[in-house]
């Protein structure tokens, strides 16, 4: 996928994350699900809403539905995940042959009018093209809506290295909760590394998945606003902003939920302890709450038609929204996200003889999470946890 592509999904992605509000409810959420719809909005858009979709996007009108099928594609190729479009239009409803004959492999269906049996057809769409992580269309299909444009990103991956499960408590919000969590030891230190933000330092851990995406877990200062620590984590993560490993960090409390230390062992070689909880988070976004970041305000506007490209009838977006979840367990992890748009009118014995560099870090209050392509440096999900919650393994269903 092209690097000017991932730039500006990630640089959506930052924006979403910087808005991660503070409060006892977690998030989880891929503007890789959002921003390809978006780019195929705007090559039919024109006007002030052509103006600001690219804004959201990053990159002209012009060249959007050329990078949207090519990151859809490349999505697809990935290992372990799934990603698919979904086109669904009424029957009086004519689509303009050179946008609709561009549009990216898919689902191509027809809308009846009758909200039941459309919901019933999206519904089962969802969920088929998420292996049932979500079960319905995030958005409601009424005797008005003349078309829904949807985009279904699904990832399932494997640990390289499984966790071990264990009771532990928590700090913070979290302080004197009973936690599930999971246990791991490796000699990599540098699987550990710490940024620094505007809100102070931020911890990420490095958890490799098997099949070319991993997930980093990231924790800021107790005081640090979830958004400002997400969106850190994101730089550090997609490489916009520098860190720097535990093999190269001072000794003591190196970064939150950090210690660095030299010890006495029975065994030579470094030491990297990793304790986590595991997780699930769902959120359902209303894209249109925040219509500014997705270049939505205008192209919502119902006075008139914002979208000749797509059709000669006035178009404007009546909704559009995401669902979206994320689960971290022992064994692996899963996410998934559907966004549709509508549109209307772990110590050693005494007596060791080695010096050995030990690392710690331990997640047992509220952070983060950024899901990434290995390679690409392309962000699939990100999310805040506010909350543990006992989760079953794969192994479990």
């Amino acid at each position: 996928m092209r690097n000017s592509t991932v730039r500006a999904v990630n640089r959506l992605t930052r924006q979403w994350a910087a808005r991660t509000p503070a409060g006892d409810r977690g998030t989880v959420f891929t503007a890789a699900g959002v921003w390809p719809l978006l780019a195929l909005l705007a090559d039919g858009a024109d006007g002030a809403a052509r103006e600001e979709l690219a804004g959201a996007l990053g990159m002209s009108a012009e060249s959007a539905a050329g990078a949207a099928r090519e990151l859809l594609a490349a999505l697809d190729g990935v290992r372990g995940l799934q990603a698919t479009t979904g086109l669904w239009n009424r029957e009086e409803l004519p689509l303009e042959e050179t946008w609709s004959g561009q549009l990216p492999p898919g689902t191509r269906g027809g809308l009846t009018g009758d909200e039941a049996v459309d919901r019933k057809a999206l519904d089962a769409w969802a969920s088929d093209r998420t292996g049932g992580l979500i079960e319905r269309m995030p958005v409601r299909v009424t005797e008005d809506t003349l078309l829904v444009l949807a985009s279904a990103l699904a990832l399932r991956l494997r640990w390289i290295q499984p966790f071990e499960e264990f009771e532990g408590t928590g700090q913070g919000p979290w302080a004197g909760r009973e936690l599930p969590m999971l246990f791991r030891i490796t000699a990599l230190l540098d699987r550990v590394s710490v940024a620094r933000g505007p809100q102070g330092a931020v911890t990420v851990l490095e958890v490799v998945g098997s099949t070319g995406v991993d997930v980093h877990l990231v924790l800021g200062e107790p005081e640090a606003a979830p958004g400002a620590v997400l969106a850190t984590g994101i730089d550090a993560v997609t490489r916009a902003l520098p860190s720097t490993g535990a093999s190269l960090l001072p000794e003591g409390a190196a970064g939150p939920g950090l210690t660095v230390a030299t010890v006495r062992a029975w065994t030579p070689g470094p030491r990297l302890t990793v304790e986590t909880v595991a997780f699930e988070v769902r959120a359902d976004h209303d894209l249109l709450a925040r219509a500014g970041l997705f270049g939505l305000g205008t192209a919502s506007d119902p006075s008139r038609g914002h979208f000749p490209g797509i059709s000669r009838r006035p178009l404007a977006i009546e909704a559009a929204r995401q669902s979206a979840l994320a689960r971290f367990h022992a064994a692996g992890f899963e996410a998934a996200a559907v966004t549709a748009l509508g549109v209307a009118a772990g110590c050693a014995p005494a007596g060791p003889r080695y010096r050995v560099r030990r690392v710690h870090v331990r997640y047992d209050r509220p952070f983060g999470f950024v899901a990434v392509h290995r390679t690409s440096r392309l962000v699939l999900a990100a999310g805040w946890v506010a909350e543990p919650d006992r989760v079953r393994s794969e192994d479990d269903h």
